[in-house]
């Protein structure tokens, strides 16, 4: 199995894309901590395990900088240290009502990057020094086709996810020469529950700015990002890989 012996943290693990890739880390032989702010991650967990993987959940708040310290310390503590980090948290106000920019709270703002943005850099700061002292480390950090294609109410989260694409383009030089790749994945619009209950024509808008014409998969996701956490991608850091069935291109 590709990730035998390697130990990964997935954040956001409860629902959707981080979901799923911690579920196909657990198959693929990885002993995977599941970390989410919900306890429903004890769920991911359970069915890893059910499936003969290993796993733990952890409920976690990855914006509180105490507790993403005392708790990635913890998680290495019991697994070991870690191989695989894959940071998939990010929400935009759109979600909670907001509006366009001109409407937009700078309290929301302020939410949105502590959640999308700074969530990662500090999961990274804990784990990242480890690796590199190792010499091998794969981080995987969840991006969006937001800042590509941009979507009206979104501008905090766009603004958010380029930070990620950046943040993960810079730590990837400082640390290539460690053994350690860091990459994003910038999913296009994936079909999820919240998107089932969409009205007809919200679907075709969708749909007519996504080449292939269908949404897709949490598992179309999790490919790529275990893709990249595989050796097989072993020369390959500072990128964003877009899984957005050609949105953001045209």
């Amino acid at each position: 199995m590709r990730f035998s012996d390697q130990t990964a943290i997935v954040t956001a693990a409860a629902s959707g894309i981080c979901r799923a890739a911690a579920l196909r880390l657990g198959a693929e032989g990885a002993r995977v901590a599941c970390v989410d702010v919900s306890p429903a991650v004890q769920e991911t967990a359970d069915a890893i395990i059910a499936a003969g993987g290993q796993a733990t959940a952890v409920v976690l708040d990855v914006s509180d900088e105490a507790a993403v310290a005392r708790v990635m310390a913890q998680i290495e503590a019991e697994n070991g240290p870690t191989d695989i980090l894959v940071n998939g948290v990010g929400r935009s106000s759109a979600v909670k009502g907001g509006g366009d920019f001109c409407d937009s709270d700078p309290a929301n703002w302020r939410e949105v990057i502590d959640i999308s943005l700074i969530s990662a850099m500090l999961t990274c700061r804990q784990i990242v020094p480890g690796m590199k002292t190792r010499g091998f480390g794969r981080v995987v950090n969840l991006g969006s086709v937001a800042f590509l294609m941009p979507t009206p109410s979104f501008c905090d989260y766009a603004a958010a996810k380029a930070g990620v694409v950046g943040f993960t383009r810079v730590l990837a030089i400082e640390v290539a020469k460690h053994g350690v790749t860091v990459n994003t994945v910038s999913p296009g619009p994936i079909r999820t529950p919240a998107t089932a209950k969409h009205p007809p024509e919200t679907t075709a808008r969708v749909l007519s700015t996504i080449p292939m014409g269908r949404y897709g998969e949490p598992e179309d996701v999790a490919a790529a990002i275990l893709f990249l956490a595989s050796k097989d991608a072993t020369f390959i850091t500072a990128q964003n890989l877009v899984v957005g069935g050609g949105r953001g291109i045209v």
